[in-house]
């Protein structure tokens, strides 16, 4: 399999479909894989044509975290340097993926675990089938949760919460992820990609400027003070109040007609 066939990618509507496909190995992580979503991200950060992601996986489960097959310490050899690993591969991505001004919408079929959950949690509106589970499966095999785990389920759960999911890797099901607000919701198994691809294309038809505006602005807010903030919302408003989505939007609005927004 080639380093392309392990993403797929297909640009329709202003929505960029970008599949994690190794469903013979549930979606882990290989270098090509790696690779190829990095490239799929970049070309959303880089490509005007793109306006909203969503991200999913083949077959019957979204990610398993890293492949471990080509670590197999009964090999010899050295031990790895994971750390290397997260630098060159886990972490860019994530990157890439908080400082999209996009949406990026997941959708999670089966399982979402180690770091195949937390690259879902790092996308900016989670839905997840409701027989679907999140993992944190770094305990099992003597790791920490990476790939931005410790941070994002502190933030979003709470540190009770946060310690118990990492510390027993015990999975937590897709309708409780969504009580916990750790998801936006859990639907049912035959409705998640339906679901999910029209809320990409809903977003993609939106004020894409105002809506990446917002998304760096939510972002910011757990690390900014009161003060901080508003300035950075006048800022922000600001450069929406001189674009011509917010120019459509009113004039649409006043014309009692839909808007069509250009993302400018």
């Amino acid at each position: 399999m080639t380093r392309s066939e392990t993403v797929l990618s297909a640009l329709a509507d202003g929505v960029l479909t970008l599949t994690l496909n190794r469903p013979d190995k549930l979606n882990s992580f290989n270098e090509d894989m790696h690779r190829a979503l990095r490239e799929g991200i970049r070309r959303a950060h880089d490509d005007s044509a793109v306006r909203a992601v969503l991200l999913t996986g083949a077959g019957r489960g979204f990610c398993a975290g890293q492949d471990l097959g080509d670590r197999d310490p009964r090999r010899g050899g050295p031990a790895p340097d994971l750390g290397h690993t997260l630098d060159m591969f886990y972490n860019p991505t994530l990157r890439l993926i908080r400082s999209l001004e996009k949406p990026v919408v997941c959708a999670v079929n089966g399982v979402a675990a180690g770091a195949g959950a937390n690259i879902a949690l790092a996308c900016d509106i989670v839905l997840a089938a409701k027989s679907a589970r999140f993992i944190q499966a770094f305990a099992r095999i003597g790791l920490i949760p990476d790939a931005g785990g410790t941070w994002s389920l502190a933030r979003i759960l709470g540190e009770p919460r946060a310690k118990a999911l990492t510390l027993t890797a015990e999975p937590l099901m897709a309708e409780k992820a969504a009580d916990w607000g750790l998801i936006w919701k859990a639907v049912d198994d035959a409705d998640l990609m339906d679901q999910a691809q029209a809320l990409a294309a809903s977003l993609a038809a939106g004020p894409t400027l105002g809506l990446g505006l917002t998304k760096r602005l939510i972002q910011d807010a757990a690390t900014n003070s009161l003060d901080q903030q508003l300035d950075a919302e006048r800022d922000a408003q600001q450069q929406a109040g001189r674009s011509a989505d917010y120019a459509e939007g009113v004039t649409a609005f006043l014309e009692k007609r839909s808007a069509r927004f250009s993302g400018r």
